[in-house]
């Protein structure tokens, strides 16, 4: 029995010597892991913010570009048949968002989504227009009937979309 009490007085203080070690081992290690995570974080974001404010940019212009009132200035040609600006600014629109998709990468998921519906209602004004010309139109045509829509239409979804870019880009800083 006294072999019993002399290992308990050796065992439970070493126990509680090593116990307190540990949780204060941990502590630091713990402390450690936040502070490399914390260094972490700061280089990715020293890498990554640059590429985002670009993309933010890009996808904007993107939208100034695929504005409808844009789109006819960089493509006016009065005496070009209807169809066939049609044809020129549909084809304008899919090549500049083709040409900025992989600014997704850098977006939030919901902004890229409102891009996407930007560049879908455009399409489909092009083609809303060019439905109720006539063989015979010109651009010019179609050109007046683009804006009679969007002046129908009040806030474009261009514009909603350069909205919600500018503040998830100020939400960055």
């Amino acid at each position: 029995m006294e072999i019993i009490f002399q290992l308990a007085l050796i065992i439970v203080p070493s126990g509680a010597v090593l116990i307190t070690a540990i949780f204060f081992m941990r502590k630091a290690a713990d402390k450690d892991i936040r502070t490399i995570q914390l260094e972490l974080k700061k280089e990715r974001q020293t890498f990554f913010l640059p590429n985002r404010v670009d993309a933010y940019q890009r996808a904007v212009l993107l939208m100034e570009r695929i504005h409808p009132n844009s789109l006819i200035m960089r493509h006016n040609n009065p005496g070009l048949p209807a169809a066939a600006l049609q044809v020129q600014l549909l084809e304008a629109i899919r090549s500049e968002y083709e040409h900025n998709m992989a600014q997704q990468i850098f977006v939030s998921n919901e902004a890229w989504e409102m891009v996407k519906k930007a560049k879908d209602e455009t399409t489909r004004i092009v083609h809303l227009a060019g439905q109720q010309m006539e063989a015979t139109s010109l651009a010019l045509d179609l050109s007046n009937k683009i804006f009679e829509i969007v002046g129908e239409v009040g806030t474009l979804p261009t514009e909603i979309a350069v909205d919600v870019l500018k503040k998830e880009l100020q939400g960055l800083f």
